[in-house]
Order: structure tokens, then sequence, then C-alpha cells
């Protein structure tokens, strides 16, 4: 796992200064250094570029005019690249030209100081950045963090555009689903799920009342199933069309088979992976003799097992056991309920 110095508060911000002649910011470099910034120079475009992948800092001090890649350059690239593009970017320069400074804006720049520079105004100017930097990122953070978590829990989602039906972001479980099921990949969106969300807009749209969940879409690969629930998001009204539709839909999937209930059912309640296959036909309306027969098993072995899957669950009945089950496996429920 790489280390990303944005990760803890406790560390004090690591700064890049990309500058082809680093003497000219001695005095910056110490006042950084003695206020507890860590301090990393870079003395052209490409070291610059690679110690920014590296280190990840927390801002970058960029010489606007370097001999070779010169700091818009630089600029443009890390802004282009996902794993710098959050990193703010303050250019040091000696021009004040107008078009100098719009370039540095254009490129990727929050902000601009002049040479020579004053340390105090830099590390007053880098404070305003480093908060909103760091509030972007634990945002991101955060986000990123819940969708992981739905992928942990077996929910994948995406989320779809109403506009054109683009998708426009998709978990990782949800990219290996789609793939394995649909055979498209990010930004297209499955037909079937396209045709579905469509055909169910209109219901959804209604202004005269609250909207019902419409029904789930399943799509099936052998003896496994994938289930499509659909949410609302409200968009941002820049992605709107002209006749006021838009906004992104939140679709989240679950993948279930009957080894991934089993699981289930064994992370759920602690139960061994043959007590969990009893539990599963008991749920799914089978009586002892019966699951002997599936499990090649006798009815006494059977029922041995339900009375420790009774203790387990705390419960009495095999009617409460299959209750707690449903409930806690919701993909024990009938198809369609």
């Amino acid at each position: 796992m790489r280390w990303n110095p944005m990760d803890t508060d406790s560390d004090g911000p690591v700064v890049l200064i990309v500058d082809d002649v680093p003497e000219n910011l001695s005095v910056l470099h110490d006042t950084l250094d003695e206020t507890g910034h860590t301090v990393l120079v870079a003395l052209n475009g490409e070291a610059a570029l690679a110690r920014a992948r590296q280190a990840h800092p927390d801002v970058v001090l960029l010489d606007a005019l370097m001999p070779g890649m010169d700091g818009f350059e630089v600029a443009r690239r890390l802004k282009a690249d996902p794993d710098t593009a959050h990193i703010p970017i303050i250019f040091m320069t000696g021009l004040t030209d107008t078009e100098h400074l719009v370039n540095a804006l254009a490129a990727g720049g929050v902000d601009y100081v002049t040479k020579p520079v004053k340390p105090q105004e830099v590390i007053a100017r880098m404070g305003v950045h480093l908060r909103t930097a760091r509030q972007a990122r634990r945002g991101a953070v955060e986000q990123q963090q819940a969708r992981n978590a739905l992928d942990a829990f077996g929910y994948a989602t995406i989320t779809v555009r109403e506009r054109d039906g683009r998708l426009m972001w998709q978990t990782p479980l949800a990219r290996d689903l789609l793939l394995r099921y649909c055979g498209t990949e990010a930004p297209q969106t499955p037909a079937e799920v396209l045709q579905w969300l469509r055909r169910h807009l209109p219901e959804l749209q209604r202004t005269d009342r609250a909207p019902a969940e419409p029904p789930r879409l399943t799509l099936e690969n052998g003896p496994r199933h994938l289930t499509f629930r659909l949410h609302l998001v409200v968009g941002d009204t820049a992605d709107a069309s002209p006749n006021g539709e838009g906004g992104d839909w939140l679709i989240v999937m679950q993948e279930t088979s009957d080894a991934s209930v089993l699981e289930a059912l064994v992370q759920a309640f602690g139960l061994t992976a043959r007590e969990a296959e009893v539990l599963y036909w008991v749920a799914k309306g089978k009586i002892n003799r019966d699951i002997g027969d599936i499990l090649g098993a006798s009815p006494a072995t059977v029922k041995k097992h339900l009375e420790r899957i009774h203790a387990k669950l705390g419960v009495e009945t095999r009617t409460a056991a299959a209750a707690m089950a449903i409930n806690r496996v919701p993909a024990l429920q009938p198809r369609g309920a």
C-alpha cells in the first residue's frame, strides 16, 4: 500500500518545490522546514512528475519558467493524472503579465506568488489551499470507502446519467459483474439495464405522489443471478437537459447463488458449512427427510444439525430459524418477494 502524507493530520504538510535553481529559494526552503513542513525538491519537470507520483505531496510550489518542460506543462500533466490531480499547485513566477497568469490558472494552478517569494506569504496561501484540498480529499475518501464497503458486503454500485444513459462511475465489483453478465464496460450501460431504467422512468418522474421502488431487474448466468435495484440520486443541474430532465441514477447490484447464500449464512450466524446447508433448505421449506435425501444424510443427523442451529440462533422452532435466516440473508426470499 502506497504511503500518502494526506492520510493523517498528525504529520506536517509535505511540500514539493519545483525550481531549476533551488538556491534561489533557500530562504523559503529553510522557513518551511522550520515550521514543520516536509520539503521535497525537484530540479526539472520530469523529476517533478516522478516525485509527485511517488510521494503524493500536499501541495506543489511550481516555477513557471524552466528549461525543457516548463511549469505550465508540468501542471497540465499533474492534473491529467488521477493520482495527482487533487494536489493544489501554486505557481512561483517573476512574470506578472496577465497572459502568463491566465496560463498558470488554465494549466491547473490554484494560486501564484511572484518572485522573489516571501516565505510567510507562501505559507499563508498554502494554508488556505491545503484546508480546501484536505476537505475535498476527505469527502472523496469517505465516498470511496462507502462504495468499497458496499463491495465488501457483495453490493456493487453504478451511476447512470439519465440524460444520455451513460455509465458515469462504478465500483470495482460492479465493473467485474457487468463484464461477466453483460459483456460491457464503462461508459457503456448494458442495453437490458438501460431498457429497464427507461421503462420505469415515467412512473418515477410523477410529481403527484411519491414514487414506489420499481420492480428489480434480474439477469441469469447459469446457477447465479444478478439483481439490480434502482435509486434516484439528484444530479448536478448543469447535467440536466434543456427540457428539465436530468440527474443521475444510483443502481445497486447484488449477485447471489447457492454458494454465496451458504457463505452468508455461515458468516451471519457462525454456522458450520453443513449447518448452513441444513438451514438453507429449512428456509426453502424442506422437511428433515427431504433435507437428508438432498445432503445424503439420515433424518436423525439432520435433526441434530438443526438442534445446534436452534442453539446458535437462539430460537426454538424451525419456523423461527427460517424466518431469522430469511431476514438476515434476503437472497433466501422467493424470487419476486
